[in-house]
């Protein structure tokens, strides 16, 4: 589920992978030519930026923090009174302003019309510290792969044990928003461990692209779940048509709104699926599900008790629109909402657009009791006892009492971890980064130790 409030004042960093061509009329001068790196001072946690400029003229940036490597930028200038250049196909035209001062590039870094200060020196930026990321020799095949659900392709990666199978397999769904396969976040890439680990552990995985991210088309934002619940059904069909894949063995792994679509999938009279494994996933409706994430994040976060009732009001009459099915009512009235703030905390046009597609308001208005009780499979359900963004104290109870009907059905809370299975007291999405750790050993064990007692290997 998203983080903080639906409507936000703070500046909205870059959180997509970008790629594009870079452009300028100035060449890289030998002054500015080179690797230099900054600290973006926003709120929550700071987020470093690295940029190479080349004597041709043209320059990357990296920030490893969110995922970005080597990408692009474009409209490059480097005169020492005028150093800019700016990010291509990212939302709010993120951007660099400044010029040389001496042994630093100092200026402003812009994005949705607001500005940060931003300060340069030389250097290449360090790469953040992700210890579980799996690294290469791989003992098992990986293999890029793209199938179809109608109009949409979907690309990912199959990685498969060693050996000529029938392996039991499952399908990773990512959380809400644009996700890639890895479902990468704040540097962490928690899909490509999990992938790792239960390979190595005899199972094929497959993780794709969200719709509009990376090799899969489409667009996210039109996308409705009985749409999205499609697309993880072609992956179910494209493993079973594998002939390495035992069909029979065929299971789902969701995260977070992951946790909602795998239930949707599974529940279908003819889907077969063997298993579900919910990690963080809600058990409760959308609409309270954000309210409850609201109150916990902003309360964390130090808001006052009246500021706090005031967003819960908001949410509470915008999502009843939603649920009504009156969206135009729910635009407008989020519109509204916004232009009442104080110039200096609106939000962005775009980020108020974006809380009014029809991808939003599947969110909004799922609730995922039916399907929850209609599970006869093995299903795992799993909580972070410091989670922010599903609380485990909302969510926990729910799922135990509507999955009783499910003869194999297990509950468990790790304490002490966050939305993402990391260690963490507070749970604060902003501190994701700042963990080394991507995912507890512990739930590794936990969940790998529970798919082999259900689905052994061989």
């Amino acid at each position: 589920m998203r983080t903080g409030r639906v409507i936000v004042s703070v500046l909205v960093v870059v959180a997509a992978l970008v790629a594009g061509c870079s452009s300028t009329d100035e060449p890289a001068g030998p002054v500015v030519a080179g690797p230099w790196h900054g600290e973006l001072r926003t709120p929550g946690a700071p987020i470093g930026i690295g940029v190479t400029f080349t004597e041709n003229g043209s320059a990357t940036i990296d920030i490893p923090i969110q995922g970005i490597r080597g990408a692009a930028l474009k409209d490059v200038r480097t005169e020492p009174d005028r150093v800019e250049f700016a990010m291509p196909d990212v939302p709010g035209d993120p951007g660099f302003h400044g010029k040389l001062d001496g042994e630093r590039i100092v200026g402003d870094w812009t994005q949705f019309g607001e500005k940060l200060p931003l300060t340069f020196d030389r250097g290449v930026i360090e790469s953040v510290a992700r210890p579980q990321d799996p690294k290469p020799p791989y003992p098992y095949r990986s293999e890029d792969v793209t199938y179809r659900n109608g109009d949409i392709t979907i690309a990912g990666t199959l990685t498969e044990p060693e050996g000529s199978g029938p392996f039991p397999a499952m399908l990773m769904i990512t959380g809400s928003g644009p996700q890639d396969r890895n479902e990468e976040l704040s540097g962490h890439r928690p899909f490509q461990l999990l992938a790792d680990t239960f390979t190595r552990a005899g199972y094929a995985v497959l993780r794709t692209d969200d719709r509009g991210v990376g090799g899969t088309s489409g667009v996210l934002d039109d996308a409705t779940y009985p749409d999205l619940a499609a697309d993880a059904a072609a992956g179910v069909a494209f493993l079973r048509g594998r002939p390495e894949i035992d069909p029979a063995r065929v299971g789902l792994f969701g995260h977070s709104e992951g946790g909602y679509l795998a239930p949707l999938v599974a529940a279908k009279p003819d889907s077969n699926i063997a298993f579900a494994v919910l990690m963080a996933g809600p058990s409760v409706l959308g609409a309270d599900v954000l309210i409850e994430q609201n109150k916990v994040v902003m309360a964390a976060a130090g808001a006052s008790q009246e500021e706090i009732d005031a967003q819960v009001r908001y949410l509470t009459e915008w999502s009843a629109l939603l649920r009504a099915g009156d969206t135009a009512g729910a635009k407008a009235y989020s519109q509204q909402h916004n232009d009442s703030l104080p110039e200096g905390e609106r939000a962005p046009q775009a980020a108020v657009d974006s809380l009014n597609t029809p991808y939003m308001s599947a969110l909004i208005t799922y609730d995922p009791k039916p399907a929850l009780e209609a599970l006869r499979i093995p299903v795992l359900a799993f909580f972070g006892g410091t989670d922010q963004q599903v609380i485990a104290t909302q969510n926990e109870p729910p799922m135990r009492a509507t999955l009783t009907g499910d003869p194999d059905a297990t509950v468990h809370t790790f304490p002490g971890l966050n939305h993402l299975m990391q260690p963490s007291e507070s749970g604060k999405p902003s501190e994701y980064p700042t963990i080394e750790t991507t995912i507890d050993p512990a739930v590794l064990t936990y969940v790998t130790d529970w798919l082999t007692q259900r689905i052994p290997p061989r």
